[in-house]
């Protein structure tokens, strides 16, 4: 049952993605696997920390996905869960190092500030963008390189951010608003971030075409534009409410950028 608490398939996703530019940041096999459980621990605690702050919404609004909303698992398992997985995180953030651990550090309190304040404020796309545009940061303030990110690398993380913090809102619109949850994207209502979505995580895997040093090649392009098309169909066409479609999208381009993040990871710092 916590394992349906903890947003696994996100945090996973997340962990997977900060795992992969790792190991193109030259951190080696142990190094990799230290930044593995390190990142794990913080998603897992940012995403047991979102059902147990959301327990008596997701209540009113009858989520069938939570444990927590039908009963199955008390709230109080799930919040001493996620500050289990915080306490763990701390130590291994600093395993990494002074500079990268209090990266990830700010990144992971970024995700408890969004759960416990900044979702019902206009500001809920910051924590998102603070928490993606760390992740860079992580890696490379480790070893081998211990240097500050380059700053397409932190930019295009902050608009991943934001743009899956767009995203991941549209099914849940409606129920948001009926319970008092008032971030920007519920302001701005459901037709409008399904036509800005499209363009915010895109821009973020064009920001890593153009962004490191070199002329961008046919590849690049390719690359952007098939981000574009993803994007598009995954948020802009009609789907049925409570559709999973455009939050996958997100983990597409996601992985798009990543993956270019991979091709240019020496020149991450």
């Amino acid at each position: 049952m916590l394992l349906r608490s903890c947003h696994l398939e996100s945090a996973l996703a997340v962990t997977a993605f900060v795992t992969a530019l790792a190991v193109a940041g030259g951190r080696g096999a142990s190094g990799a696997v230290l930044v593995f459980v390190t990142v794990l621990a913080g998603q897992l605690s940012v995403g047991w920390c979102n059902d147990a702050a959301d327990a008596g919404r997701d209540t009113v609004c009858g989520r069938p996905d939570k444990p927590v909303a039908t009963g199955e698992l008390p709230s109080r398992t799930v919040a001493v869960a996620a500050g289990a997985a915080l306490a763990l995180c701390v130590p291994l953030s600093l395993l990494n190092g002074a500079a990268a651990g209090a990266a990830h550090l700010v990144g992971v309190a970024a995700g408890w500030a969004y759960n416990l304040r900044f979702k019902r404020t206009v500001l809920s796309p910051l924590p998102y963008a603070v928490g993606f545009g760390s992740l860079p940061a992580f890696v490379t303030l480790g070893p081998p390189s211990q240097a500050w990110p380059a700053w397409w690398a932190v930019t295009a993380g902050a608009l991943l951010g934001v743009g899956a913090h767009v995203i991941n809102v549209l099914p849940d619109i409606e129920d948001d608003l009926a319970t008092g949850v008032r971030g920007l994207p519920q302001r701005l209502g459901r037709a409008a971030c399904r036509w800005s979505a499209p363009f915010v995580m895109p821009a973020a895997v064009g920001v890593v075409v153009v962004g490191p040093p070199g002329a961008v090649t046919v590849s690049g392009w390719i690359l952007a534009a098939a981000a574009g098309c993803v994007a598009v169909l995954g948020t802009a066409l009609p789907s049925a409410a409570g559709s999973r479609w455009p939050f996958r999208a997100a983990l597409v381009v996601a992985g798009t950028a990543v993956t270019q993040l991979l091709l240019r990871g020496a020149d991450m710092a």
